[in-house]
């Protein structure tokens, strides 16, 4: 044999060890992997916690609601986007809807209550014939016993007015999509948008500053955020483009006034009553 062929089968050699060598480093691994023992990534208690908060936080509403200093039940229904007709009826609160500190107030209506609504709905109380004798006597006292249907209340009779001059402009605040966002000066003048009742007059609010909320009926309420002083008291009624707070700045900087429309506690366009320009 050549020396030139001893060679070259040292170095097959060298390299057929090389690669058992590496077959066998690699074989635990391989052997842990279809076992079915690979551990997860740990996680520490903190990011998991903060995780589960985070998830969670704006899920749904809570059922029950603390009242703090400074609340009414106008703020609390209006912080949730509900009507607070229906606060008033699920938690049994009469006008002038007064609440205190520590007081729990229901968000939800309660299952007797849903229940009872729901078979009054659908299970209607039948009538007992009624004798021919008897017949035209009923009928007269069903008529009598009709309670006078009330006059639909909608946007006539409140007279909308802007509430302050100004270019209608984007905040991308998280209550912008609420309402309008009305550009002006520091201290510019607010005036009520229509008649009515100041129910809501402070800072309690979270993204609201500086607030006022205006019953105008039954149906609708208005608000004007980010005041920097406020004129009016909770109770005080106030007329039409009455001067009530004046402009301030938003919590980025930006002067404005935020306003609101809200129609049975939903929010609405307040476009669709302020007049033209």
């Amino acid at each position: 044999m050549c020396p030139w062929s001893r060679v070259l089968i040292s170095l097959s050699g060298a390299v057929f060890i090389c690669k058992a060598l590496a077959v066998l480093a690699l074989a635990p691994l391989s052997l842990t992997a279809c076992g079915g023992r690979v551990e997860a990534p740990v996680v520490s208690p903190g990011n998991q916690q903060r995780g589960t908060y985070s998830r969670n936080i704006n899920v749904r509403k809570p059922d029950v609601y603390l009242v703090r200093r400074g609340d009414t039940l106008y703020s609390i229904a209006w912080n949730y986007n509900l009507d607070y007709k229906d606060l008033s009826r699920w938690n049994g609160i009469r006008a002038p809807y007064t609440i205190y500190p520590g007081q729990k107030i229901r968000l939800k209506p309660r299952p007797s209550q849903r229940q009872r609504t729901t078979q009054k709905q659908a299970r209607p109380r039948p009538k007992k014939p009624a004798s021919a004798d008897t017949s035209k006597t009923q009928k007269s006292k069903q008529v009598q016993k009709r309670p006078a249907q009330k006059q639909p209340v909608g946007r006539g009779p409140v007279k909308w007015h802007w509430p302050t001059p100004g270019k209608i402009i984007k905040s991308d605040t998280p209550i912008s999509k609420n309402g309008i966002d009305i550009s002006g000066k520091l201290n510019q003048r607010i005036n009520a948008s229509a008649d009515g009742v100041v129910v809501y007059s402070g800072s309690g609010l979270l993204g609201y500053g500086k607030l006022i909320i205006i019953k105008h009926d039954e149906v609708y309420l208005s608000a004007y955020a980010h005041n920097s002083r406020l004129l009016v008291k909770e109770g005080q009624r106030v007329a039409a483009e009455q001067h009530i707070a004046y402009m301030g700045k938003t919590s980025n900087g930006r002067v404005l006034l935020h306003f609101e429309i809200r129609k049975n506690g939903q929010p609405d366009s307040p476009l669709k009553y302020l007049p033209p320009r």
